[in-house]
C-alpha cells in the first residue's frame, strides 16, 4: 500500500470537489460534489438530516450544538457500502472541536446510544478538547484509530486551516495518513488488533453483539456529529483489489 495512488489536497489553483483525468482513470469517484448532499443520508435514517449539516462554499459542515455525541443533528453515512478502498478527504477544525470519520460502519439493531459502531479516524482539536487526554497513550488524538492506536509522528495544521487525510484499507491491512505522512497502520482481525479491542471501550458486549468489533466485511463511511463545528471537503474514494 505504500505506493498507492494518492489523492492529495487541492492547491489554490485546483477546483475543489472535482476529479482530475488521472484520478478518474485510477478509479476515484467523489463522495461529495461540493453542492449537494447526494449519496448521503442520516445514520439509521432514510433521508438526510433536515438541519445541522450545511453545504456552503464547497464544504460540508456540521454546525455547533451542545458538544454531545450524535445527539443533536445526528451522524451522516454514505448510502453505499465499501470493503477494499482508499478514502481521501480534507477536514478543518474550529477551536475545541471534535468529530470523526468512521469506516466499516454497520447500523446494527437495536440502535446503540450515541454514534453507529465502526472504526474511527479521529478528527479533534488535541490542544483544546478533553478527549485528547483520555483513552490510552494518546489513542484519542487527531489521526488516531480512536481508542485503539495513537497516531505517530504527525504534523497537524493550525485550527482553521485544512488538513488532508487518507484511509487505505486493503485485505485486512489498514493505514491512516495525515498531511502526507502515514501515522497509523494495523491489521484488522489480527491477534494484536483483538488484544487492543479487549483493552478498549469496544470490549463491551454491545460492540460485539453482531460479530467482533471492527471486523465487518464491508460498511458505510460515516461523518460524526459531536456537537462542534467541523468542515469537510474533497471527499473521494476508490475501490481497491483484494490483497
Amino acid at each position: 500500500m505504500e505506493n498507492s495512488s494518492v489523492a492529495m489536497a487541492s492547491s489554490a489553483a485546483d477546483p475543489m470537489n472535482t476529479l482530475t483525468d488521472e484520478e478518474k482513470n485510477n478509479g476515484w469517484k467523489l463522495l461529495f460534489d461540493g453542492k449537494t448532499t447526494n449519496g448521503w443520508r442520516g445514520a439509521y435514517k432514510d433521508a438526510f438530516p433536515e438541519k445541522g449539516w450545511v453545504v456552503e462554499e464547497g464544504t460540508l459542515s456540521i454546525l455547533a450544538s451542545d458538544g454531545s455525541e450524535s445527539a443533536s443533528y445526528g451522524d451522516i453515512v454514505t448510502e453505499e457500502e465499501f470493503d477494499n478502498f482508499e478514502l481521501s478527504f480534507e477536514f478543518k477544525l474550529t477551536e475545541g472541536a471534535n468529530s470523526g470519520v468512521k469506516y466499516y460502519v454497520v447500523e446494527q439493531q437495536p440502535k446503540p446510544k450515541g454514534s453507529a459502531f465502526g472504526l474511527e479516524y479521529q478528527v479533534l482539536d488535541d490542544d483544546k478538547h478533553p478527549d485528547a487526554k483520555m483513552g490510552s497513550n494518546g489513542n484519542r488524538t487527531v489521526g488516531s484509530l480512536y481508542d485503539l492506536i495513537p497516531a505517530k509522528d504527525k504534523q497537524v495544521n493550525p485550527i482553521g486551516e485544512w488538513n488532508q487525510a487518507r484511509i487505505v484499507s486493503q485485505g485486512n491491512k489498514v493505514e491512516h495518513w495525515l498531511n502526507g505522512k502515514k501515522v497509523v497502520e494495523y491489521e484488522r482481525g489480527s491477534q494484536a488488533f483483538r488484544d487492543l479491542v479487549a483493552k478498549s471501550k469496544y470490549a463491551a458486549p454491545e460492540y460485539n453483539a453482531n460479530g467482533r468489533f471492527g471486523e465487518a466485511s464491508k460498511g458505510h463511511i460515516l461523518l460524526q456529529d459531536h456537537g462542534n463545528k467541523v468542515s469537510y471537503r474533497n471527499l473521494k474514494i476508490r475501490a481497491l483489489p483484494k490483497a
